[in-house]
């Protein structure tokens, strides 16, 4: 089985959240002296008819087709009740619809089939963290880490501080968040996350080097042109604030972080 060649990745600047990496069974082949990664042509035909189904399932779900993303999933374990992809996606659904429960089962019967799947380990280490398990949440996003191969162990250190900051961890969240950024020193949530903890500290100085850089690319949204603006009228600012302002208008016209510039509600 081959890897999707997207990824779903449920984060945003302000709260991380889950990932489909659709990963696949990430087996290994072939007689006891000679092993070899799975590939498309060990597929069997049900095998491949559950792969597409959880590609369309992951297609829909990315759109906010939850319900719909969640009967191709269900059309993919008829085809294969094995899959482990299919059963991570299936948390996913859960998890968005707020059945926890559901999706606990989910995450776990996919972990029951493949131990070491990245995606799930984190995904599973959310949920135990909108459960206020705190613990289990910190030991599945260190397996998740920790896991050969991940792609986005930064995504999981953005999340894992972020569970550590619900959890009173302050200062663990903001090493967790600088180990992403060490990753990768264009993340944009591990950059507004810090920015934020230095704002909430007054330590606008520290907040407004993180931003600008943020809020002058591509990956500045609503909430950061927000922040900033808030940073610089705590520096006494005003022509910044006027330019992050003018941004925010061009670029989230309809953003609820607009209406409380034009009102003035500089309130957090």
């Amino acid at each position: 089985m081959i890897r999707l060649a997207a990824s779903l990745v449920c984060i945003s600047l302000a709260l991380a959240a889950c990932t489909y990496g659709g990963a696949g069974p990430a087996a290994w082949t072939g007689g006891p002296n000679k092993a070899d990664l799975a590939t498309e042509s060990d597929e069997s035909p049900q095998q491949r008819r559950a792969r597409l189904r959880i590609e369309l399932a992951a297609a829909y779900f990315e759109q906010g087709q939850t319900l719909v993303a969640l009967d191709e999933v269900k059309q993919a374990l008829l085809a294969d009740p094995d899959f482990a992809d299919a059963y991570n996606l299936r948390g996913l659904v859960y998890l968005r619809l707020n059945e926890l429960s559901l999706a606990e089962q989910s995450f776990q019967r996919g972990l029951a089939l493949r131990p070491n799947d990245a995606d799930a380990l984190h995904n599973f280490g959310w949920l135990r963290c909108q459960q206020s398990r705190f613990d289990e949440s910190d030991q599945l996003f260190k397996q998740a880490i920790d896991t050969a191969r991940y792609a986005q162990p930064g995504k999981t250190w953005v999340a894992r501080g972020l569970c550590q900051m619900r959890a009173g961890q302050q200062q663990e969240a903001q090493a967790s968040w600088q180990r992403a950024l060490a990753l990768d020193a264009d993340n944009p949530s591990a950059t507004y996350q810090l920015a934020l903890l230095h704002y909430k500290r007054a330590e606008f100085g520290l907040a407004q080097s993180y931003m600008l850089k943020l809020n002058a690319g591509n990956l500045a949204n609503a909430q950061s042109l927000w922040l900033g603006i808030r940073i610089e009228r705590q520096l006494n600012r005003p022509d910044a604030m006027a330019a992050l302002g003018s941004q925010l208008r061009l670029r989230f016209a309809q953003s609820r972080e607009l209406i409380a510039f034009d009102k003035g509600d500089f309130h957090d």
